[in-house]
């Protein structure tokens, strides 16, 4: 037995699931990104602001089709965002402003084309609500570790759209999935640093920079500025 070809996904077709209860209600020229924490206060809208940031900063305008949201398993409704986790966010230029916690529904994940979730307890819960959702939910960071093995050559050009270079990048990291495990247990997750001091804080969005910058360099085809 063979790993498959990085990059080629499941297939090119996209299944009865995928277009039943993933695009319901939506139009078809949208890619919607769903981040997962537990409170939906700390986690989680710094990894939605953060893609944002970095996903406006590498296309413009044009990454509006990538549509990114939070939730939480145990979210706070209604509730601002933790201000250590503004302030983290304020160390890397992104906006923080007019955030408001929600709780994760299951309209939430059919509306979802990729989940990431901070951590594989996340990820088990968001799978178990169903709606198809196991080939298209990750951890954060083994969404990174997958993304990091895929041939950029062999995903659609931007020309294409970002839509579905986005597409098949998710069908690509759910065919390697089982062939790339992590070193250890740890390795996909993510911590939560609520009541810890700003420097964890900083340390969690440092651990989420890191995952998340080829994340979005595979998402958009554009690798991040330096200098």
């Amino acid at each position: 037995m063979t790993a498959p070809d990085a990059g080629r996904g499941i297939g090119d077709r996209e299944s009865a699931a995928e277009i039943t209860t993933t695009f319901v209600g939506l139009p078809r020229d949208s890619f919607r990104i769903l981040h997962v924490s537990t409170g939906n206060v700390c986690r989680s809208p710094i990894t939605e602001r953060l893609t944002r940031h970095y996903v406006k900063q590498r296309l413009g305008i044009l990454g509006s089709a990538l549509v990114v949201e939070s939730a939480g398993t145990w979210g706070h409704e209604g509730a601002p965002m933790e201000s250590h986790a503004e302030q983290v966010l304020a160390d890397f230029g992104a906006d923080a402003s007019g955030f408001v916690g929600r709780e994760l529904l299951d309209e939430h994940v059919i509306h979802a084309d990729l989940v990431l979730t901070a951590t594989r307890d996340h990820r088990a819960q968001v799978i178990s609500m169903g709606h198809s959702a196991g080939l298209r939910t990750f951890t954060l960071k083994e969404f990174t570790r997958l993304v990091k093995a895929i041939d950029p050559a062999t995903l659609p050009p931007l020309e294409e759209g970002v839509v579905q270079r986005a597409r098949a990048l998710v069908r690509a990291a759910a065919a390697l999935r089982g062939w790339l495990l992590a070193p250890t247990a740890e390795a996909d997750e993510v911590y939560d640093p609520y009541g810890a001091p700003l420097t964890f804080f900083r340390s969690i969005g440092d651990e989420i920079h890191q995952a998340l910058d080829p994340v979005v360099t595979a998402l958009t085809g554009v690798p991040a500025r330096t200098g």
